[in-house]
């Protein structure tokens, strides 16, 4: 027999999210049902959009919600910093995933939770009910079938966006272009580590390497080591990654990776980069410890030892890298430009616009607020001018 759950401590976030059974409910964009409109909203006058729908699909843009709704899809195989919970412990954060669209991007959203982690499966799935989004995000997938699954789906006619991946990424750059101008070094003359190659950190890398502009060099570190050409444990997407970084051949720990660095990026855990790492750095040196809700090293451990520019995942502190600064614009534009793709092209053009944001960088201010107005607006502006724009 089911038993309510009783808040006993009264804790704030519970409180918030039983008041109403979870944040997201259902309105009517027509108000009220009437005598007038039940017959329009339901049968016999919703049978005449269905008959539009049915010779031209693509109506569906138009007469319903999928034209203006984002599905929001994950497994729950690697939640915030939870890890594997499963479906029904990661629907309060897809929940909160889809408010963010919302709120900040002004674009519905829905969370679907899963109950599978079988890649295939998942990728089966999406496939089946794209026919009701007009893009998906997926989101808290763990790594590598996460890189396997977003890939599978980019032919089923609209975009289908790993946030943990590309929208890390997007922030990620924008806030190095900035932090580069504060401690005087090109941006293309960045020698940079990221600690931590699951779908965050791996795609953070990539990023950097290959978008725009790259930086110089890039040493990816896992639980093993650095990610070195010929390493015998490296999966397919690693191994490739491998072949075109770490050109000084750097094969051993964290700690080995970071000498003279300018930059260290943590998508790890606590831990992970010291205040020895820090001193060994080049001049000057950029650390991003980005781990929710504790950093790879403290702020102000991290000044204490040199560090120019510190930047966390955390509200709480200055220069929060987060990835609401790129998503909710993103969605934006996949539905106001019918989106079927989202292309580096675009990536890099956010990325590009969010620096700009800040148009006088200093050391606590690199990357601008979430709260900033318009700041969706001009991401999806961006996006969207962006050359290879798709039309349904």
């Amino acid at each position: 027999m089911y038993t309510p759950f009783v808040n006993n401590n009264t804790n704030p976030a519970l409180l918030y999210h039983q008041t109403h059974q979870g944040k997201l409910g259902v309105v009517s964009l027509n108000g009220h049902l009437t005598k007038d409109t039940l017959p329009l909203a339901y049968t016999p006058g919703v049978a005449d959009p269905s008959r539009e729908i049915a010779t031209d699909k693509k109506l569906a843009y138009d007469l319903t919600l999928k034209g203006r709704t984002i599905a929001v899809i994950s497994d729950g195989s690697a939640v915030l910093g939870l890890g594997n919970i499963g479906a029904e412990a990661a629907l309060p954060v897809m929940e909160g995933k889809a408010l963010l669209i919302k709120q900040f991007g002004g674009v519905d959203a829905f969370p679907l939770v899963i109950d599978t982690q079988d890649p295939d499966e998942i990728i089966k799935f999406v496939r089946q009910v794209a026919p009701t989004f007009a893009g998906v995000n997926l989101e808290d997938i763990a790594a590598p079938k996460c890189f396997y699954i977003e890939t599978a789906l980019q032919d089923i006619g609209i975009p289908v966006f790993h946030d943990d991946q590309h929208g890390t990424a997007i922030v990620v750059r924008a806030a190095l272009i900035n932090a580069a101008k504060v401690v005087n070094k090109p941006y293309s003359s960045l020698k940079v580590v990221v600690i931590g190659a699951g779908a965050a950190g791996l795609s953070v890398a990539k990023f950097l390497l290959h978008s725009s502009g790259p930086v110089s060099d890039i040493i990816l570190v896992d639980s093993q080591g650095t990610i070195v050409s010929g390493r015998s444990n490296l999966n397919t997407f690693k191994e490739s990654f491998a072949e075109i970084s770490n050109r000084r051949n750097i094969d051993g720990s964290a700690a080995d990776a970071v000498v003279d660095a300018d930059v260290v990026i943590g998508v790890s855990r606590p831990g992970t980069i010291t205040s020895e790492m820090v001193v060994s750095m080049s001049h000057n040196p950029i650390v991003f410890a980005l781990a929710n809700p504790t950093p790879e090293i403290m702020p102000d451990e991290a000044y204490a030892v040199g560090a120019k520019v510190v930047a966390t995942g955390r509200s709480d502190f200055p220069n929060q890298i987060n990835n609401v600064l790129a998503f909710p614009g993103i969605f934006k534009a996949v539905v106001a430009h019918k989106l079927t793709v989202i292309t580096d092209e675009m990536k890099i053009a956010a990325s590009n616009a969010i620096a700009g944001l800040v148009p006088n960088p200093t050391e606590s201010e690199i990357i601008p607020s979430v709260f900033l107005p318009n700041l969706a607006e001009e991401v999806s502006r961006v996006v969207c001018t962006t050359p290879h724009v798709g039309d349904n």
